[in-house]
């Protein structure tokens, strides 16, 4: 499994002393952001059948309801 983008970033962040000391006071920070990042590509994934979307419902997308009433 690779690693995403933002771990490789984390783990720069940790090899000079600024970066570890900017790591441990923003660590929650980084953290949520990490989560925050990977649910949106999996949002996205899922939208766009990638990798994370294999749950795909059978029988393919309906397009979205608009309201209107067919005529």
């Amino acid at each position: 499994m690779a690693l995403s983008r933002i771990a490789t970033a984390a783990a720069g962040l940790l090899l000079s002393r600024g970066g570890r000391r900017f790591a441990g006071r923003h660590a929650g920070k980084l953290a949520l952001a990490t989560l925050a990042y990977e649910a949106w590509r999996t949002h996205q994934a899922k939208k766009t059948g990638g990798a994370y979307g294999q749950s795909a419902p059978k029988g393919g997308a309906r397009p979205r309801w608009s309201g209107r009433r067919p005529l």
